[in-house]
C-alpha cells in the first residue's frame, strides 16, 4: 500500500499536541507579555475600560420621567361673560339691602316703606298706595332714585313744597348724626331725629309714627304726646327743634 508522504508546512503542530501541552504552550507564550506589559498595567487597563463602558451607558441611557411631570397642569378658569359679570354686579348691590324711606304728604297711606335699592320716588308713592286725587305729580321728579333715609313729600296742587330736611352730618364726638341747626319736627326722618340727645332709634321712629298718624306738629311741646318723652326729655332738646 502506497504511503502518502505529508509535508511540514501542512501540519498543525500545536494541534496534534496534547491540550495539557497546549494550555502549557499559551501560558508560555504569554508569560513574557505579561511581564514585559506589567500585571498592574493589565488589571489597571480592565478595570479602564469597565469604567469607560459603564460611563457611556450612563449618559447614554434615557433618563428618568422628572417629578413634575407627574402633576397636574394648572389651567386660569375663563373670565366670565359681559351678561354674567353684570349679573354679580346686580346681586350685590340687591344683597346690600333695603332701603328705608319715609312718604308723606297727598298719598293713600303715608309711612315709612322698605325699597329695593335703585328705587325710584314712583315706586316709593306707589308703595303708600299712589297719590291721593289732590296730588300734584308735577311738582316732582318721579324718576329721581330715593336715598336711604330720604323723605319723599308729595305736595297737593296750589302748595308749595315744604324745603328739604337739613343735611345730616356725623358727630365725632358720639358717633351719631346731627344736623346742624334745629332740627325740622315735621320734616325731619328718623335717622335725623335720632342724632338729637337722649332721642334713639325707637324714641325716633315714634315721633315720626305720631307725626304720620296726627299730622304736624304744632309746637314744639306736642312732643310730650309722644311715647317715650317726657318733660326733661323735652327740655333737654327744646332748643334743638322747631316746627
Amino acid at each position: 500500500m502506497p504511503v502518502e508522504h505529508i509535508a511540514d508546512e501542512d501540519v498543525d503542530v500545536d494541534a496534534m499536541r496534547p491540550p495539557a501541552r497546549r494550555s502549557t504552550l499559551v501560558e508560555g507564550r504569554l508569560r513574557p507579555w505579561i511581564e514585559w506589559f506589567g500585571l498592574g498595567r493589565l488589571i489597571g487597563g480592565a478595570v479602564a475600560v469597565v469604567v469607560v463602558v459603564a460611563a457611556g451607558w450612563w449618559l447614554l441611557r434615557s433618563p428618568d420621567r422628572p417629578t413634575e411631570a407627574a402633576l397636574p397642569v394648572a389651567t386660569s378658569a375663563p373670565s366670565p361673560p359681559p351678561a354674567t359679570a353684570a349679573a354679580a354686579a346686580s346681586t350685590t348691590s340687591v344683597a346690600a339691602g333695603p332701603v328705608v324711606v319715609h312718604v308723606a304728604g297727598a298719598v293713600a297711606v303715608p309711612g315709612v316703606y322698605e325699597l329695593v335699592p335703585g328705587a325710584r320716588v314712583e315706586a316709593a308713592i306707589r308703595a303708600a298706595g299712589g297719590m291721593a286725587p289732590s296730588a300734584d305729580p308735577a311738582a316732582l321728579n318721579l324718576a329721581a332714585i330715593v336715598a336711604d333715609g330720604e323723605r319723599v313729600y308729595v305736595p297737593v296742587v296750589g302748595e308749595t313744597p315744604p324745603p328739604p330736611p337739613p343735611p345730616v352730618v356725623a358727630s365725632a364726638a358720639t358717633g351719631s348724626t346731627v344736623a346742624p341747626g334745629p332740627v325740622d319736627l315735621n320734616h325731619a326722618d328718623a335717622d335725623q331725629l335720632d342724632g338729637l340727645p337722649g332721642i334713639g332709634p325707637a324714641t325716633a321712629a315714634a315721633i315720626v309714627d305720631h307725626r304720620t298718624r296726627n299730622g304736624p306738629f304744632a309746637s314744639v311741646d306736642d312732643l310730650e304726646a309722644v311715647r317715650g318723652i317726657g318733660p326733661a326729655k323735652l327740655e333737654a332738646i327744646r332748643e334743638l327743634v322747631t316746627v
